[in-house]
């Protein structure tokens, strides 16, 4: 398995099978934003976008692949735009393909977000997930401290309102 960090180009050219992906994770109800049924272009439209970030330099975005070069998952950073925040950065969209779940790529990816904070000089990460899912247990279990949550915060795929749970962790202090 090869994680690397996507250029704007690269991303766009990856576009479709990040959409693949995207609406695999929905389908399974996996709360990354979006109701099911997702269809491709949308899902492709959303990464399309997430490449005009990655130009811009608010987005870094990792995609890891398999042996034979399909993507398995991927996971994103979202640097702060205000001169009060620019510590901290948000972990968005960690997705894991549903045959590459249960095997650490999930805690790979994660952690290579992580460095790639430390790297760029941030202090301080944050992310937002469904309350009472799995990724609560990867997250918690890699170090992460749960601030809160915050009732019917968001849509499940079914588009049941939901609870999300708010995690930080502190990166780069020593």
């Amino acid at each position: 398995m090869t994680v690397t960090r996507l250029t704007a180009a690269r991303l766009d050219a990856s576009a479709p099978e990040l959409a693949d992906l995207l609406a695999e994770v929905v389908a399974d109800g996996a709360s990354v934003g979006f109701l099911a049924p997702l269809d491709r272009a949308t899902a492709l439209a959303w990464w399309r976008e997430r490449a005009r970030a990655v130009a811009a330099g608010r987005l870094a975005v990792w995609v890891a692949r398999d042996a034979g070069g399909r993507v398995a998952g991927t996971v994103s950073l979202a640097f702060a735009d205000k001169p009060n925040s620019r510590h901290r950065a948000e972990v968005v969209t960690l997705m894991v393909r549903r045959d590459g779940r249960g095997r650490g790529l999930g805690r790979r990816l994660l952690g290579t977000a992580e460095e790639a904070a430390v790297a760029a000089g941030i202090t301080l990460l944050h992310l937002d997930t469904e309350s009472d899912s799995p990724a609560e247990l990867l997250y918690r279990s890699a170090g992460w401290v749960r601030a809160g949550a915050i009732p019917d915060y968001a849509a499940s795929p079914a588009g049941v309102l939901r609870p999300t749970t708010l995690y930080y962790k502190r990166v780069g202090t020593g």
